[in-house]
């Protein structure tokens, strides 16, 4: 059972308002089902949006920041965690580690950074947490089309999509995750 979804988006709320709308209402789904929340730790852009909406919906978040980051993502307060590491390597590998399942939401290269390595540390079998991305408005076509030419040209193998699931909505997503009623047995 997922017990806890590591959040990879954006440090930037982009322009389409629909992706603020997504990430708040993925903070609001987290706390609902009793998963816990785990980001960069950032109180800017989605990141932030995303954290205190499951807050505000009393949930459990934890962020992990680098260090010299403090200041330059804004690290968000009232959470419930805040892991602070010496580097981004060992915020990714904490983060991994704190985590059940990922999802990434809109983002620039950080956000892609984040979600290449947990692919390919999947493909490598390093884990088998499954990966999904989610966005408004076909956000995630042209990556998943550039995924497809990579396999096509034989850099990829035939099955990469295995390794990273574009879910539809936000209700695709809570199938996927713990229903309501499975809250009242006590979590591991």
């Amino acid at each position: 059972m997922i017990t806890s979804l590591l959040l990879f988006c954006g440090s930037r709320a982009g322009h389409d308002p629909a992706q603020a709308a997504l990430a708040e209402a993925l903070g609001t789904l987290c706390a609902a089902r009793g998963v816990t929340l785990v980001y960069g730790g950032g109180g800017i852009g989605l990141m932030g949006i995303a954290a205190r909406s499951a807050m505000a919906g009393g949930g459990r978040v934890i962020g992990v920041i680098p260090r010299f980051l403090m200041t330059a993502e804004i690290a968000q307060s009232g959470i419930t965690e805040m892991h602070v590491t010496e580097s981004l390597h060992a915020r990714k590998a904490l983060m991994h580690d704190l985590a059940d399942a990922i999802i990434a939401l809109p983002g620039g290269i950080g956000t892609l950074d984040e979600l290449f390595e947990s692919m390919t540390w999947r493909e490598l079998g390093l884990h088998d947490k499954p990966i999904w991305l989610l966005g408004a408005n076909d956000y995630w076509a042209p990556m998943l089309a550039v995924l497809r030419h990579l396999a096509d040209e034989g850099f990829a193998p035939p099955d990469l999509f295995r390794l990273a699931e574009a879910l539809p909505d936000l209700a695709a997503l809570a199938a996927l995750l713990p229903a309501p009623d499975a809250l009242a047995a006590p979590l591991p």
